[in-house]
């Protein structure tokens, strides 16, 4: 059964692109725009660790940590913008497990939420600043190369790996990372779901209905425009000359395609 990671965060963007790379590594993933309600679901299900954000309406990073562990011994992940050894402090007091600072790597959060499960499932101490330095040590050694010190633990998620290809780019189905010629190209989440279904059907012509499905979940009136955006903005990352496209080709009356 898949674990859990439940985000609490009121950025959108965020608890997007969180959760397009923790679903591909294996895990469910339940979301909260505050506090209060993110306490609501730790009662509603089972949920195995918690990303939790500083700033949030109505209830705030801090007192959602103090609350739950009123209830609860959950490993907790503060991820906040906040930088001040004093915010480090005050988070890992409040009963914390560990601190990731924004702008943050997802393969790292990812990497972190393993190393403080592995302990918390092997009996280790629940919360505190151990935790967090012994977590962060194996978070930075877990995305650093394949197994990492994680070796054993991943076993299973790594034998799910899998490489789309097309011509001299490559998408690591599990970690959700693009790569030209061997470089990482940096994408948000919606360029990356859009990036997944081309490279899962070279040569197929989307629509920008069906490319607008791909990153809200449903077609919707309207949506083109955004699409062209996405497109563009991916264009400009992607394409030696953003102008004469050869990677993602314009079919028109149709939509886009991608070329090899």
């Amino acid at each position: 059964m898949a674990e859990t990671v439940l985000i609490a965060e009121d950025d959108r963007d965020i608890v997007e692109l969180l959760t397009l790379y923790l679903t591909g590594s294996g895990y469910e993933v339940v979301s909260a725009p505050d506090g209060v309600r993110a306490l609501e679901l730790v009662r509603e299900r089972h949920i195995d660790v918690a990303l939790v954000d500083i700033m949030m309406p109505r209830m705030n990073g801090y007192d959602f940590i103090k609350a739950l562990r009123a209830q609860s011994d959950i490993p907790v992940i503060i991820v906040s913008a906040r930088t001040m050894a004093a915010d480090r402090i005050v988070g890992l007091d409040a009963g914390a497990d560990g601190y990731i600072t924004k702008p943050f790597d997802p393969l790292e959060v990812t990497a972190y939420i393993r190393a403080v499960l592995r302990r918390h499932t092997a009996g280790g101490v629940a919360s505190g600043e151990g935790v967090s330095g012994a977590a962060a040590a194996d978070g930075h050694a877990a995305s650093a190369g394949t197994g990492g010190a994680d070796g054993a633990a991943d076993a299973p998620r790594s034998s799910r790996v899998a490489f789309l290809t097309c011509g001299d780019l490559a998408f690591d189905v599990e970690r959700l990372v693009l790569t030209k010629r061997g470089e990482p190209v940096a994408l948000t989440a919606a360029e990356l779901k859009i990036m997944a279904a081309f490279m899962a059907a070279p040569g197929r012509v989307f629509s920008k209905d069906q490319l607008y499905a791909c990153v809200n979940g449903e077609p919707a009136a309207g949506g083109g425009s955004s699409v062209m955006v996405h497109i563009s903005n991916i264009r400009a990352k992607l394409e030696d000359d953003p102008l004469w496209p050869r990677y993602i080709v314009t079919v028109r009356g149709l939509g886009y395609r991608l070329d090899g």
